[in-house]
């Protein structure tokens, strides 16, 4: 039994226009466009990029998101192009307390945090994203237990960062940071799983639960329903998404 990781949810007022910010700087397609969900992904459908999904919002962004990708770029000059494009876009610059450091940090229309990353050996053959960016109180805590969750393996990982990959070397990284303030409201971006056709999705929502995982609703865990929603050891949610065979 296992699940593989599908895609990164964004809440957003206008899920629309959001998704169109962040096709047009990935270089992405829309591939879903309905009144209640958004999807954008990558052109090659052999790819391992994890898809993006923008769902209409709940509560306006009122404080740092747990969750932000990174962008990868393969030079200095690359790296200043991806920035003048996403501020062309509707970015705006961000001041989170980074400090002088060689990255630069942005957000989206919504506000939703992302870096651009200078040029890295270890984001090489990742694609147009380089990381999923995770804070937490406990790295290694949380990257076992996406591992567990997402079949990939821990690559690295000491008190202040751990990380994990698909075991082929291919696609983003999962990335857990060590923050103080990781545990604050929740974020407007989530993780979604999907499980293998094979799988029945209560039993992997049973696997998960077993690997630290919490139900956000204990008493629903529903045997015919589109999703069973859960949150990480950390509070953080996520939904298990049905097979697409059913």
């Amino acid at each position: 039994m296992s699940t593989r990781l599908a895609c990164v949810v964004f809440d957003a007022i206008e899920p629309r226009n959001v998704a169109r910010f962040w096709a047009e700087l990935l270089g992405w397609d829309v591939t879903v466009d309905r009144p209640g969900e958004v999807d954008v992904a990558a052109p090659d459908p052999d790819g391992l990029d994890v898809a993006l999904t923008f769902l209409p919002a709940r509560r306006a962004k009122s404080a740092k998101n747990r969750i932000h990708l990174d962008l990868a770029s393969r030079s200095i000059d690359h790296q200043r192009l991806q920035i003048d494009r996403a501020l062309s876009l509707g970015a705006r610059r961000l001041d989170i307390g980074q400090g002088v450091v060689p990255w630069v940090v942005l957000a989206d229309p919504e506000g939703n945090e992302f870096c651009v990353l200078e040029p890295r050996e270890h984001y090489v053959d990742t694609g147009a994203v380089a990381a999923i960016v995770v804070d937490t109180e406990n790295p290694l805590r949380l990257a076992e237990f996406w591992s567990t969750a997402a079949g990939w393996p821990i690559t690295h990982d000491d008190p202040h960062y751990a990380g994990i990959r698909s075991a082929t070397g291919q696609g983003p990284w999962l990335e857990f940071l060590r923050t103080p303030e990781a545990l604050g409201e929740r974020s407007r971006l989530h993780l979604d799983l999907i499980a293998f056709p094979s799988d029945d999705p209560v039993d992997e929502a049973a696997r998960l639960c077993a690997a630290g995982a919490l139900p956000i609703d204990p008493g629903a865990v529903p045997a015919n329903g589109p999703i069973v929603v859960l949150a990480d050891p950390e509070t953080n949610e996520f939904c298990l998404l049905r097979p697409a065979a059913d």
